[in-house]
C-alpha cells in the first residue's frame, strides 16, 4: 500500500509544507518545509536553529517530517558556512533538505536526505532520473509540467515526485528568472526575488506603437489543482506541496484545510493507498479556497495550454465573487448576494478609469452596502470580497482547526492502587500508576460513569479519547484531581514514547560518475561555486558558464524563459489560435517599466518565451513568427 504524503505551506519556509498525507488542518498536521537562517531562496522567511528543532520534536511526534530548504546557489567563500549548518540541521533530527546546487551534493556530509529544489532543472525524466542516480530521494518537479510529462518521468525513475498544487506561481521556469538582478541587483536564486512580474508594464509593438498600457502583463492567476489531486496520484506524485509565501495564518489554515478534505475523500475511496502521518483533523470552518488571498484560479498546464492564464489588472488578490452592482444609492450599493457580506468586509472591484480599487464596508443597512469611503461605481460591475472579517475572525482562532492522535485509555485497579493505560492509533503505549488506599464511593456505580468522563478530557493535548473503559471490583471512590494527574502523566508518557520511537530515513550521499544529460551547461544551470564546477565535471560535462550573477552583461542579456506566453494571452498565438487571431502583432513586441525595457522572444515549437534586455540583439527564426 503506497503512502501519500503532502505538503503544508509556504515556500518561503515560515512554517513550510510538510511531508506526511496530505496535511489537513492549519499548521499542525503534515510535513512541513522551513527556511534556516542561511541559504533558503527567501531571505525573508528565516528561522534559528533552535525554533526548528523545537518544530522538528513537535512534527515527530505526529510522525510528521521536517523538510528544510538550502536553496539558493551558493559561493566559494560560502561552502564551509553552509556544511556547518547542515551538520546542526542533521543533528537537531531535520528529515531533508531541499537542495539547488549541486556543491552540497560534494560536500562530506552526515547521512540526510537530499532533496532536488524545484530550481534543479526537474522538467523532463533524464535529468529527474540523473538526480536519482546520483542519491537524491525526492524531486520538486517544474510547475509547468503536465500529467503526461508527469507520467514520464514516473515511468523513467522510481525517485519520489513532488509537485505545486495550490498558491502563487512563478511566471518564470523556477531558476531561470533574472530580472531581479538585472532590474536591481537583487538575485532570486539568492532569494531576494524583487518580483517583476508583479509590475504593470506598457505593451509597445515593431513600430512602436503601444498595444496595451499599464497592464500587469507579466502577473499570472494563483494555482489550484485541488481537482487535480486523483490524476496527480495516478500519474506518479506522492506529495503535493502548498505554496504561501509569507502568507497569514488564515491562508495556511484555510488553504490546507480545503486540500486535505480533498485528499481524505480520495483515500476514503481507494485502500491503495494510506495517510503517512498520524492523526485527524478536526474543524469548525468551512475552508474555501477563493476566501483567502488569491488572484484568481488557474490549472497552469497541468492539462496542456489551455485558458488564458494572466491576472492583468492587479497582482493583488481579488477573493471571492459576490455579484454585480445592481444600483448605486447616494452613500452605498446594492450588491448581488449581498447577504454573504458583513461589516468590516474588504471589497475589490474595478472602477470608472478601468483600474483595480477597493473599499472597506461601514455597515449594512436594508441591504444598501455602504462603505467607509464611499467610491462611484457603474451599475454592474462586478464585485468581489478580498477580505472577509468574519471567516477570518474564526479561522483565526487557535480551535479552528485542531489535529489530534486517536487514543484508547484503560482504567484499572491494582494490589495498592490504581493504574491508567494509553494505546495509541499507532500501538504506542504508557502506563501510570497511582498508589493510594482503597475507599469505597457513596455514589455507587455512578462513579464509574465520572472517572471515565474525566478520563476522557484530553483538552490541549494532541491526544483525543477514541475509547475509555473502567475495569474496577468496586465504585472505589477517587478524587477528580488524581483522575487528571494520572491521565495528565499517561499522556505526557505518551507524547515522549511517540517521539522517541520516530525512526528517520537517513541516507549517505556517496560520489557518482554517471553521465549528465547535457555536457555544455550555460548561465541558466546557475553554477556559481567551484565545488558545483567539480561535481559536473566529474559527470561529463565539458563546458559550464559561470552563473548569472556572476558574469551578468548589463543591457543585453536573456532575463527570463517562461512558458507563459503574451501573444497567446493576446489571442495571437500562431501555434493554437491561428485561425482566430487575426492579423499578426508586428516584432518585436517589447514591455516597458519607467526606464526598463525588455524585448520579447517567442519560441513557438517548445512553446516558450523569452525575455530579453532591450540591447540584445535578437535573431528570429522565420517558423517561429
Amino acid at each position: 500500500m503506497a503512502k501519500l504524503q503532502g505538503y503544508e505551506k509556504d515556500e518561503s519556509g515560515n512554517i513550510g509544507a510538510g511531508q506526511k498525507p496530505l496535511p489537513g488542518n492549519g499548521c499542525d498536521q503534515c510535513r512541513r518545509y522551513i527556511g534556516a537562517p542561511l541559504f533558503g531562496a527567501r531571505t525573508n522567511a528565516t528561522n534559528p536553529v533552535e525554533d526548528i528543532a523545537e518544530l522538528v520534536r513537535y512534527a515527530h511526534l505526529f510522525k510528521a517530517q521536517v523538510f528544510v530548504v538550502l536553496n539558493t546557489i551558493l559561493y566559494d567563500n560560502e561552502l564551509a558556512t553552509c556544511k556547518e549548518l547542515i551538520y546542526e540541521l542533521y543533528d537537531i533530527g531535520v528529515d531533508a533538505l531541499i537542495i539547488q546546487d549541486m556543491a552540497i551534493m560534494e560536500m562530506d556530509l552526515p547521512p540526510i536526505v537530499i532533496h532536488a529544489s524545484t530550481q534543479a532543472n526537474n522538467r523532463d525524466p533524464k535529468h529527474v532520473k540523473f538526480l536519482a542516480d546520483a542519491g537524491m530521494k525526492r524531486a520538486v518537479l517544474a510547475r509547468e509540467l503536465n500529467l503526461d510529462q508527469i507520467k514520464d518521468i514516473h515511468e523513467a525513475t522510481d525517485i519520489e515526485l513532488e509537485f505545486f498544487v495550490s498558491g502563487a506561481l512563478c511566471v518564470a521556469f523556477s531558476g531561470n528568472c533574472y530580472m531581479s538582478i538585472a532590474g536591481g541587483e537583487r538575485s532570486a536564486n539568492r532569494g531576494s526575488c524583487a518580483q517583476n512580474c508583479r509590475l504593470p508594464y506598457n505593451l509597445i509593438d515593431g513600430t512602436g506603437k503601444t498595444l496595451i498600457a499599464n497592464s500587469h502583463l507579466l502577473s499570472i492567476k494563483d494555482l489550484d489543482l485541488s481537482d487535480q489531486l486523483p490524476n496527480l496520484i495516478e500519474a506518479g506524485i506522492t506529495s503535493f506541496k502548498i505554496e504561501g509565501r509569507l502568507k497569514d495564518i488564515v491562508y495556511v489554515k484555510n488553504n490546507v484545510s480545503y486540500l486535505r478534505k480533498k485528499l481524505d475523500t480520495f483515500l476514503q475511496d481507494n485502500d491503495r493507498f494510506e495517510k503517512a502521518s498520524s492523526g485527524r483533523t478536526f474543524y469548525n470552518f468551512e475552508a474555501e479556497m477563493d476566501r483567502s488571498f488569491n488572484r484568481g484560479y488557474t490549472d497552469y498546464f497541468v492539462n496542456h495550454r489551455t485558458a488564458s492564464i494572466g491576472s492583468w489588472e492587479t497582482p493583488k488578490s481579488q477573493g471571492q465573487v459576490i455579484g454585480k452592482v445592481l444600483e448605486v444609492k447616494h452613500n452605498g450599493y446594492v450588491i448581488e448576494n449581498a447577504d454573504k457580506l458583513n461589516n468590516g468586509d474588504g471589497l475589490y472591484f474595478v472602477n470608472e478609469e478601468g483600474e483595480p480599487d477597493g473599499a472597506s464596508i461601514n455597515t449594512i443597512v436594508n441591504n444598501v452596502v455602504i462603505p467607509n469611503n464611499f467610491k462611484p461605481i457603474k451599475k454592474g460591475t462586478m464585485i468581489f470580497r478580498n477580505s472577509d472579517a468574519e471567516f477570518n475572525k474564526l479561522v483565526e482562532r487557535e480551535d479552528s482547526a485542531i489535529r489530534k492522535i486517536g487514543v484508547q485509555l484503560h482504567f484499572t485497579e491494582t494490589t495498592t492502587g490504581f493504574q491508567l493505560k494509553a494505546v495509541d492509533e499507532d500501538g504506542h503505549e504508557s502506563i501510570a500508576v497511582l498508589n493510594v488506599e482503597k475507599e469505597v464511593s457513596k455514589k455507587g456505580d455512578s462513579v464509574l460513569e465520572d472517572i471515565k468522563k474525566n478520563l476522557s478530557k484530553t483538552g490541549n493535548t494532541p491526544f483525543i479519547a477514541d475509547e475509555t473503559s473502567v475495569d474496577l471490583s468496586q465504585a472505589w471512590f477517587l478524587p477528580i484531581s488524581k483522575i487528571n494527574e494520572l491521565r495528565r502523566e499517561v499522556l505526557e508518557q505518551l507524547m515522549e514514547v511517540r517521539v522517541k520511537a520516530y525512526v528517520r530515513k537517513e541516507h549517505k550521499i556517496e560520489k557518482t560518475t554517471h553521465p549528465y544529460p547535457v555536457q555544455k551547461l550555460d548561465f541558466m544551470y546557475n553554477v556559481s561555486n567551484q565545488l558545483a564546477r567539480k561535481f559536473y565535471h566529474r559527470h561529463g560535462v565539458t563546458e559550464i558558464e559561470k552563473a548569472f550573477e556572476l558574469q551578468w552583461d548589463p543591457g543585453k542579456a536573456r532575463v527570463m524563459t517562461t512558458k507563459y506566453c503574451v501573444k497567446y494571452e493576446l489571442g495571437k498565438c500562431p501555434k493554437y489560435q491561428r485561425d482566430s487571431m487575426g492579423e499578426k502583432v508586428v516584432e518585436p513586441l517589447v514591455l516597458k517599466h519607467g526606464e526598463n525595457e525588455y524585448k520579447l522572444k517567442f519560441n513557438c515549437k517548445p512553446c516558450e518565451m523569452e525575455i530579453w534586455e532591450k540591447d540584445a540583439d535578437l535573431v528570429f527564426d522565420e517558423d517561429e513568427l
